[in-house]
Formats: C-alpha cells, structure tokens, sequence
C-alpha cells in the first residue's frame, strides 16, 4: 500500500510542476505580444490580470496534453503483451 501512495504524490508533483512550467511559459510567451494596438489605454490591470488568465488556460492545456501523452505512451507496453 505505501507504494501506491508514494506513486500517487509523485504524479501529483509532476502535474503540479508541468503546469507551472507550462504556465509561466505561456505567460513568457505572451509578453511578446503589442497588446498596446489591441486594448483600451489607462486599463492595464484589466491587460495584465487577462494575460495571466490566458497563460492559465493555455499553459495548462498544454500541461494536460504532455501528461495524457506520457501516460498513454507508458500504457504502450500492455498493448503487446
């Protein structure tokens, strides 16, 4: 029993730490953007908090999409036994 839960904290702590990877990558990313072209001016906590909400979605539905593939290609091997 202890190992099932000690392999339940350790894909916890990957999921946690894929998402805040890929979160702050995607927040990276999107200060690449002119939003200045885009957005009303003197609303610059209306850009920023939209910034992080975005990079929140993004970033993890890309976290979700590493972790399904990672878990799909270590369930590969049952398909051949």
């Amino acid at each position: 029993m202890d190992s099932v839960s000690s392999l339940i904290g350790q894909h916890a702590l990957i999921g946690i730490c894929s998402h805040i990877f890929f979160i702050g990558i995607t927040f990276y990313a999107l200060q690449s953007l002119m939003y200045e072209k885009v957005f009303k001016k003197n609303h610059v906590f209306q850009v920023q908090l939209l910034f992080i909400l975005l990079s929140i979605a993004i970033g993890s539905t890309v976290s979700n999409f590493f972790i399904a593939i990672s878990t799909w290609s270590r369930q590969l091997p049952f398909l051949f036994n």
